[in-house]
């Protein structure tokens, strides 16, 4: 199946994209994701659980900055996710952006990918 964008959304400071990849939604944030741009990331989180998606992979390696908000907009989808039989992965976070989940301790809860490529390869595989 070829991959193409199905969607996206932007602001000044922030675009996403959305694309289907097999069996996975693959959201891609760039620019800044906080309490000003927070909807533009959870409004297409939302609509792919609502396709069907359950295994959400967010590529974090165009996200800039992310504060609470941010993380509680992937931490609500992470919660849709898994009640729905998946989960959220996040991709190649940038080390400002990492850093936040490491301080908060959110990135327990999270399967965290060092690239894209190896969350993706992770989905090929069973249940996780």
């Amino acid at each position: 199946m070829d991959r193409g964008t199905v969607g996206s959304a932007q602001s000044g400071r922030l675009l996403v994209e959305v694309r289907e990849e097999g069996s996975s939604a693959v959201v891609t944030p760039a620019g800044e994701l906080d309490h000003h741009t927070a909807d533009l990331l959870r409004e297409p989180l939302e609509d792919c659980l609502d396709k069907g998606f359950s295994r959400l992979v967010v590529d974090c390696s165009r996200l800039e900055f992310c504060d609470s908000t941010g993380l509680n907009v992937l931490l609500g989808a992470r919660l849709k996710a898994e009640a729905a039989g998946g989960g959220v992965h996040l991709a190649g976070m940038l080390p400002v952006v990492a850093r936040v989940f490491e301080i908060t301790g959110a990135e327990a809860v999270f399967t965290v990918h060092d690239s894209l490529e190896a969350a993706l390869a992770d989905g090929s595989g069973g249940a996780g």
